[in-house]
């Protein structure tokens, strides 16, 4: 079993920078592919943006490529999400997701991932 937790959403303005977090706990987590998806109200889950055991390979949506930035401590087991120039269509609920999978290949569907947090968050004002 694996327990996430995210945390630093809030409200914000369009064009400033939020930083997320994810706190795991549970299972060893340098062998664990890490991602962050969003859900805004009406629409279906999201993918936004994975990153490998190690943090070497990292994926992004194309709406946050540029913008967003994946990162991981594997020493503190935590994940985070670095968002600039933040926009209004980047306000939904954001969620911390875990794949305990064998391979090292971060994946773009929800459906790979085993394990998720509550969510946090996010609203960004024009």
């Amino acid at each position: 079993q694996v327990q996430l937790e995210e945390s630093g959403g809030g409200l914000v303005q369009a064009g400033d920078s939020l930083r997320l977090s994810c706190a795991a706990s549970g299972r060893t987590f340098s062998r664990l592919i890490m991602g962050w998806f969003r859900q805004a109200p009406g629409k279906e889950r999201e993918f936004v943006a994975a990153l490998s055991w190690r943090g070497r390979t990292k994926i992004y949506a194309d709406s946050v490529k540029g913008r967003f930035t994946i990162s991981r401590d594997n020493d503190k087991n935590t994940v985070d999400l670095q968002m600039k120039n933040l926009k209004p269509e980047d306000t939904a609920v954001y969620y911390c997701a875990a794949d305990e999978g064998v391979t090292n290949i971060p994946s773009r569907g929800s459906m790979g991932y085993d394990y998720w947090g509550q969510g946090t968050q996010v609203t960004v004002s024009s």
